[in-house]
């Protein structure tokens, strides 16, 4: 709400909210990628290309880029956080994930792009397919990683073609209102926040850079640098991150590398505490100068080529692995796991106003998909501490909702009907921690088509929680506990169950992962998602989402650690759309203890009208 605005929030009426988080403008322009794809095979022939590879990702692979990185989003109008195009002389194709095979049709030109499902082909066998014999493919040396190098390689000889580094974006020539690149300055985090020092957590990447018989690693994964050094900003949408990179020696003082207008008087004091501070221009010069006669780790996963290459030219050797970083990362230490906590609470009530308020104003047949949007960001930031939304809100009716990354736009947004689904699929950022959140919500009375559906989800999503593993166990193998109901009936869904969740940082963080390819052991401390869903095209899509932590678990006569989860989101699942007699009594007596859990946690931060209405929600079934 505005500084000015004394209603509550919870006595506004439709129209009333506003979101400041997030937009609901179409973001990129789909009728102009002919055009732009015309022009851009102009640029490529000036270069001596045939063919050319546009990842959606910056130097970085960031999930969210600036708005000067969005290539793929210019190139062809699709808005989706994951995608790569492949431009031929005569052919362009875009390749989604399950997530996007709905949304990316609707948004880019199909007569200049063809869409390809990722569950069908991957880009590396459609060039090897389609790649003319002696062609030349292009490809970014700052936004290719060395697995995506290695992949184009192989494809690119398989088809009899050449691979070539291009040095010069031709995107960015032919983009003239291109944005400017981000300069958001950059915040400290606070010890209580962050739990440990810079110092102790140095002391823990050198440690296993040593184990690892290593002389150093370049961090380029900016959420790296951002945990080491207890640092946050705003260069990119939806998560605190500055854009930076480090090298971090086996022994010494690292270097930080960040554009110094990010830095006040007292934050670059800070910093230069515990490393040596340099501009980002000087990345080039000063890796190759670490790197002469050192085996320096790069990250498969982020770490672009073209820093490989200064490597080797300085004489040092390419460490391919992963992070050492990210691992460390995703065990979080107490205060964090603190902090997560304490915005789940917070994110709890904000949840219960809105769902309040969404009961009784959504039967009426005038809310749209905008409007709970918007309500759902003003009741966050009702809680005074709300620093932004942690992603752009899913809020999918009917048929939208089975569009499993939807994002509402002015010209999408429709009204939510009586007798529909609405999936709403949201999370925020506060200063102490990050959420995330689905549920799934019968607008008047559901089918009981949509109720067995939604209960088969939901029982996946217990049997999950209450999932009890010993140590050493990965995503890939929990990950059909969550789709053994559905599978059992034919259904199943086509993204992963889980991902990782940064504390205060990304919400989709490596490197563990439920789903599977997630081949990460899980451990104490992480903290992930658990989210089956089921999507009918054209008619509905359910989902049930909460954040789990792990956990050590007592198991009696066990022979190893055994680990378990425990549920950090606070907020009750819809009562209306669980079919009774699909649970059996350890199910049902499962809810009803989450029920319970979530009524004490949020009852006496909620006034009368809303209190009875969580204390309805949460009755035992």
């Amino acid at each position: 709400m505005t500084v000015h605005d004394t209603t509550p929030v919870h006595h506004k009426a439709i129209g009333s909210f506003k979101a400041i988080f997030q937009t609901f403008d179409d973001l990129a322009d789909g009728a102009a990628g002919p055009g732009r794809l015309a022009a851009l095979r102009a640029e490529l022939a000036r270069h001596g290309c045939d063919a050319y590879v546009v990842p959606r990702a910056d130097a970085h692979q960031n999930e969210y880029v600036p708005p000067c990185e969005e290539r793929l989003a210019f190139l062809t109008g699709f808005t989706g956080s994951a995608g790569t195009l492949v431009v031929l002389p005569t052919q362009a194709a875009l390749f989604v994930d399950g997530r996007y095979t709905l949304q990316a049709p609707a948004q880019v030109d199909t007569g200049a792009f063809t869409v390809v499902p990722l569950s069908q082909l991957r880009p590396d066998k459609w060039i090897e397919a389609h790649l003319p014999r002696g062609a030349r493919l292009g490809y970014d040396p700052w936004r290719t990683t060395l697995d995506g190098r290695e992949k184009l390689a192989q494809a690119v000889a398989t088809a009899g073609g050449i691979l070539a580094p291009l040095e010069a974006d031709p995107v960015a020539a032919i983009w003239p209102d291109r944005p400017p690149p981000p300069k958001a300055p950059i915040r400290l985090l606070d010890l209580a926040v962050a739990g440990e020092d810079t110092a102790a957590k140095l002391r823990q990447v050198q440690e296993k850079l040593t184990a690892d018989k290593l002389d150093g690693a370049l961090v380029s994964d900016p959420h790296g640098a951002a945990w080491l050094f207890n640092m946050r900003g705003a260069d990119v949408a939806h998560t605190p991150l500055p854009l930076a990179w480090c090298i971090v020696p086996a022994e010494g003082v690292p270097d930080l590398f960040v554009e110094h207008t990010k830095l006040s008087h007292e934050v670059r004091a800070a910093l230069a505490g515990h490393a040596r501070l340099h501009g980002v221009s000087d990345l080039d010069r000063m890796l190759g100068a670490f790197a002469k006669g050192r085996k320096v780790r790069l990250d498969q996963a982020t770490a672009p080529v073209r820093l490989a290459g200064v490597i080797e030219a300085a004489g040092g050797t390419v460490d391919k692995g992963a992070d050492p970083i990210a691992l460390l990362k995703a065990h979080k230490n107490p205060a964090e796991i603190a902090g997560m906590r304490a915005a789940h609470v917070r994110d709890g009530v904000a949840l219960a106003r809105f769902l309040a308020w969404f009961d009784r104003e959504a039967p009426s047949g005038r809310l749209t998909e905008i409007d709970a949007v918007e309500a759902l960001e003003t009741f966050r930031r009702g809680t005074g501490q709300l620093t932004d939304v942690s992603f752009p809100t899913i809020a999918g009716a009917g048929e939208n909702g089975a569009i499993v990354h939807y994002r509402v736009t002015r010209s999408t947004n429709r009204t939510i009907h009586p007798g529909e689904l609405f999936l709403l699929d949201s999370g925020a950022q506060y200063p102490d921690g990050t959420t995330d959140i689905t549920r799934t919500l019968a607008v008047g009375r559901p089918s009981e088509e949509m109720r067995r559906h939604y209960t088969l989800v939901l029982k996946g999503h217990l049997a999950l929680t209450r999932a009890v593993f010993p140590q050493g166990i990965n995503g890939a193998q929990l990950d059909p506990l969550a789709r053994q109901h559905l599978w059992a009936a034919g259904l199943d869904f086509d993204h992963g169950t889980g991902h990782g969740v940064g504390a205060g940082l990304s919400v989709h963080e490596g490197p563990a992962r439920i789903s599977q390819l997630g081949h990460v052991a899980l451990g104490e401390g992480m903290i992930l998602s658990n989210e089956p869903g089921f999507y009918r095209t054209g008619a509905y899509g359910i989902r049930i989402e909460n954040l789990i932590l792990v956990e050590r678990r007592e198991v009696e006569g066990a022979e190893k650690p055994c680990l378990g989860f425990a549920t950090l989101t606070l907020v009750p699942y819809d009562r209306r759309l669980i079919d009774l007699s699909l649970l059996d009594g350890a199910e049902r007596a499962q809810v009803d203890a989450y029920h319970a859990t979530v009524a004490a946690a949020l009852a006496g931060d909620l006034d009368a009208a809303e209190r009875n209405w969580l204390l309805a929600a949460t009755a035992p079934l």
